[in-house]
């Protein structure tokens, strides 16, 4: 792809039609990174809605309704953990984009293809490296 032309925004179609010699060009690198940039702007929006969520004091004198917004405060604070942890996976792929690296397997170097990356933009293993990391970790624990 010439460097002179400007890279236009494409659909996840015409990203799966491309063929495989352009891998990762800078059309899908772009249309991933943008991907990504999504991923990490809603990650810390949801961040800052908890944060707010959570200074919200409200007093309830009935000890079941209390338990209730506990639980309720719990279960976000183990969402926004999980995310958190996303986030930080979002942010090593942003820089893999910027290296040059993403889309590539982190233990073979193969190509970790298009449609896993569209399903899993954080994905660092190949599906291959993926199923023989979960078959050994199944068979011999973490």
């Amino acid at each position: 792809m010439a460097g002179t032309k400007k890279i236009k925004d494409i659909t996840e179609a015409e990203l799966l039609k491309m063929p495989e010699k352009d891998y990762m060009n800078e059309v899908q690198l772009e249309f991933f990174r943008k991907r990504l940039q999504q991923m990490e702007a809603e990650l810390r929006q949801n961040a800052d809605e908890t944060t707010e969520h959570l200074r919200e004091t409200v007093i309830v004198p009935d000890p079941a309704d209390r338990a209730t917004i506990e639980e309720e405060h719990a279960l976000e604070l183990r969402t926004r953990d999980r995310e958190r942890k996303l986030l930080k996976k979002v942010q090593q792929a942003l820089a893999r984009v910027q290296s040059g690296d993403y889309g590539y397997c982190e233990e073979t170097g193969d190509p970790i293809g298009i449609p896993r990356l569209l399903a899993r933009p954080t994905a660092t293993l190949s599906l291959e490296a993926q199923q023989r990391r979960e078959l050994k970790q199944k068979m011999y624990g973490d």
